[in-house]
């Protein structure tokens, strides 16, 4: 009876750590995934960039316009990747945010990029496991002492 004890206890230690979930992901995690979907960009590594991307991903750019779908960002960006021509944002002062169940993270920051200090903020979701990019909007950033100026380019 005790061998048989042993060996029940023995087979639950093996079954429950085989059954364990995947921890949730931490700061940096998130923080070097970011990085990393940034990076993608500044080396036109087109297929990277765009697989860190949900299916669903919406993209915000700082013109009124440019609100796009996955589908539509790529085709905006293939061009510009394809010749090299794209954009190395810089990351700094990021902020990360999860939501109880850890499958929802938000983020903002900001980034040096050749528009000057502009801000960035996005959702990650997990899929599959995976961190994926679902939303991100990237702004200009304006000292509130120049507003008025900027009102006078803005109404041109």
């Amino acid at each position: 009876m005790h061998k048989l004890s042993l060996i029940l206890g023995l087979l639950f230690i093996l079954i429950s750590g085989s059954c364990s979930t995947s921890e949730p992901p931490q700061n940096k995690e998130v923080d070097e995934f970011i990085n990393k979907w940034h990076k993608a960009a500044a080396e036109a590594e087109l297929t990277s960039y765009f697989d860190m991307m949900s299916e669903n991903a919406i993209y915000i750019g700082t013109d009124a316009g440019e609100r796009w779908t996955k589908k539509e960002f790529f085709a905006f960006c293939e061009p510009h990747f394809l010749k090299g021509k794209t954009w190395d944002f810089k990351p700094f002062d990021r902020q990360i945010y999860f939501s109880d169940d850890n499958k929802t993270i938000w983020f903002d920051e900001l980034l040096n990029t050749w528009m000057g200090v502009c801000r960035g903020s996005g959702v990650i979701v997990l899929e599959n496991g995976e961190l994926k990019i679902s939303h991100y909007h990237l702004s200009v950033t304006i000292k509130n002492e120049k507003m008025n100026e900027f009102l006078l380019i803005n109404q041109e």
